[in-house]
């Protein structure tokens, strides 16, 4: 059987997320990238592609207000 690689494959396979279980691989490092950043999201977004724990302990929490997604927008 072929390795799942994400959660979106073994919701595929299952229709569920229940046995999906995120790999920490010497590539799971923090992220100082501001929280609501479009940087950070798409940290988490490769992330979750490649079977990762969203969060990682160690990530940063701060948000600049001028890095926010959306925060320039009328």
């Amino acid at each position: 059987m072929a390795r799942i690689r994400n959660v979106f494959e073994i919701i595929e396979l299952y229709g569920h997320d229940e046995n999906f279980e995120p790999q920490t691989t010497p590539e799971f490092v923090p992220t100082h990238a501001p929280a609501g950043s479009k940087q950070k999201i798409d940290i988490l977004a490769e992330r979750i592609q490649r079977g990762m724990p969203l969060w990682h302990p160690e990530d940063s929490t701060d948000s600049s207000t001028g890095a926010l997604v959306g925060a320039n927008e009328a």
